[in-house]
């Protein structure tokens, strides 16, 4: 791909997951002043992010199938005008609708979360579609930098957004779907003849045997991106309520400091999908060291919390997650051929949601606890899943099987060792001539 035509391409590509964040982060910051308004608890308010981000875990799989089957775009358009639908409703409810309000809302909210199923990982099997070798690594690296932009940009757009009134927020999303779908239809080209026409029951095979192979090295990954994405999620509901009680920080204020933390993420995304290109072992590595760092910066916290600590460790934690997932979405995609991508991406993609969805009432749970122990058991289950990632993912499980003969192949029998005499000594049974 030309070089001036891949910057569009990768800039229409990189609006999908810039929106889709919008739909989880943009609200945090206001988040409280929703709370004052309809009269919620805690655990009601953070329904907000969960009942976007469940729908679309659960319906992720199904936008994956479809794309493999009818195409990537076919599946991302359609999807991105039915995220900005959900906020219209959700945006009508607050103004139209008193004691019907919240639960109008969370419909509208769980409208939005189908929506996103079909954008960002949708896109990222796209990505891995048009680009190859070292410029996949670089591509991802965007998407996830423009991921992280979009968090990085949302709180204070969300505080902006907020001093007009706290439903401006959910008014905001068709605005911005319009040009990301019409660039996505007219920029990108999708390549052809990679769709696959297997029945339902044939591709569910295929795909079982991708994992029969490589399911320690999927699973692994999987739970690191939902693990990061937890942990990130449950830090900024943390710090929406905190900023406010403890620090005074409010507005525009506030939403630049709910910032800092993706800031230092989406830059060590863009970083990291630039250096990691094709070295394997590297990635990793970094998603070992990404995942460590995180589970660092939260014990950190849980032992001091002075102000300049707390926004270091924090700091801390956004680069371990600009660490681990930009590698996380290069091994997934890299590891499946074109014709399974689009649904080991979906998994993947909606493995990530549910790690975004359990965040915020996790966190909010724990707090009920003290803060002490909010941050150390997140910090051990970061560290836990860094000892599994450096134990698991294994570098020949990263490379994509690229004939058809490879693809379909089971998974070789692999005998299991056996304990005492016949561990040393394999029998054979003899011939006939020996009975």
């Amino acid at each position: 791909m030309k070089p001036q035509k891949s910057t569009l391409v990768l800039a229409a590509l990189s609006g999908v997951p810039f929106i889709m964040v919008l739909g989880n982060s943009m609200l945090i910051p206001v988040l409280p002043a929703i709370k004052e308004a309809l009269h919620l608890t805690q655990f009601k308010v953070s329904l907000l992010i969960t009942l976007f981000s469940i729908p679309a875990g659960i319906i992720i799989p199904l936008a994956g199938f479809l794309s493999d089957r009818f195409g990537r775009k076919k599946v991302i358009a359609p999807a991105l005008i039915l995220y900005g639908l959900g906020g219209i409703v959700a945006g009508l409810a607050a103004i139209l609708l008193k004691s019907l309000a919240y639960p109008a809302i969370l419909g509208g909210r769980i409208l939005q979360g189908i929506g996103a199923a079909g954008t960002a990982p949708i896109a990222m099997a796209l990505t891995g579609d048009l680009f190859t070798g070292k410029q996949r690594g670089t591509a991802l690296g965007i998407i996830e930098a423009a991921n992280g932009l979009g968090k990085v940009v949302s709180p204070i757009l969300g505080a902006l957004l907020g001093l007009i009134t706290w439903y401006a927020t959910f008014l905001f999303f068709p605005l911005v779907v319009i040009p990301v779908v019409l660039g996505l239809w007219f920029l990108v080209k999708e390549p052809e003849g990679n769709r696959q026409a297997q029945s339902v029951n044939q591709y569910l095979k295929s795909i079982a045997r991708i994992f029969e192979k490589k399911s320690a090295m999927l699973l692994t990954s999987f739970l690191g991106g939902a693990v990061a994405l937890l942990i990130l999620f449950g830090v900024l509901f943390f710090l929406s309520e905190h900023l406010e009680t403890v620090f005074r920080l409010n507005g525009v204020r506030k939403g630049g400091a709910l910032a800092i933390p993706v800031l230092f993420m989406s830059t060590t995304s863009y970083l990291t999908g630039r250096i990691i290109k094709k070295r394997l072992a590297l990635m990793k590595w970094l998603v070992v060291g990404g995942l460590a760092l995180i589970g660092g910066a939260l014990t950190m916290i849980g032992f001091y919390r002075t102000t300049y600590l707390f926004f270091i460790a924090i700091s801390l934690a956004g680069i371990g997650t600009g660490l681990t997932l930009p590698c996380l979405n290069t091994i997934i995609t890299s590891s499946t051929a074109t014709e399974r991508r689009g649904l080991v991406t979906s998994l993947y993609g909606g493995v990530r949601f549910m790690g975004v969805a359990l965040g915020p009432p996790l966190f909010g749970l724990l707090m009920g606890y003290g803060l002490p122990l909010m941050f150390w058991s997140t910090a051990a289950l970061a560290g836990v899943t860094a000892l599994l990632a450096a134990f698991l993912i294994r570098v020949k499980d990263m490379k994509a099987p690229t004939t058809p003969e490879e693809i379909n192949r089971p998974a070789p029998y692999t005998p299991q060792p056996a304990f005492g005499l016949a561990a040393r000594k394999p029998w054979n049974p003899p011939d006939e001539q020996g009975l």
